[in-house]
């Protein structure tokens, strides 16, 4: 029968070059000449420093266009809250990867309510969707395209 997995993944050494352009381009930049603004990496934590506030935000936005210029959906990206404190800032942002039970449950719900002769089970961190012909799971791909979720999904392993 044919299948395919449902996942969420962020290729880790895609986002590690765009870090490290982040990194070289806030070197270079004036605006940045003698700040602590930087970005480091941590497996699938990122770590964004500056002076204040406003340079957090500036090295977010160069993050953000050197994701997206990499082809990372920086919908994976988890922002947490900006920390202040002696005259520098930081925030820790996490990188989200895979798909958790509930995120797995709503993509179940949201098949078995389209009528789709297909079935979805969860595999872990992905989710599984069988179904006898090839059709089907192509419609079952497009619903979850057009679905409005907060992850970025791929879909790979495909089986004939």
């Amino acid at each position: 029968m044919p299948s395919f997995d449902v996942v969420s993944e962020v290729d880790m050494q895609e986002l590690r070059n765009a870090v490290d352009q982040t990194r070289r381009e806030v070197e270079n930049r004036y605006d940045f000449k003698g700040s602590a603004a930087d970005v480091e990496q941590s497996e699938a934590e990122l770590t964004l420093f500056g002076d204040s506030e406003f340079q957090v935000d500036q090295v977010m936005d160069i993050l953000t266009q050197k994701m997206a210029k990499r082809g990372i959906d920086v919908s994976c990206l988890d922002s947490g809250k900006l920390e202040e404190g002696g005259g520098k800032a930081r925030r820790i942002i996490t990188i989200r990867q895979g798909i958790d039970q509930d995120m797995g449950k709503k993509i179940i719900r949201m098949v078995k309510d389209s009528k789709l002769k297909v079935q979805a089970s969860i595999q872990g961190d992905k989710v599984r969707i069988t179904g006898k012909k090839r059709d089907d799971l192509q419609d079952a791909i497009a619903l979850l395209r057009k679905a409005e979720l907060d992850l970025p999904l791929q879909y790979d392993n495909f089986r004939d």
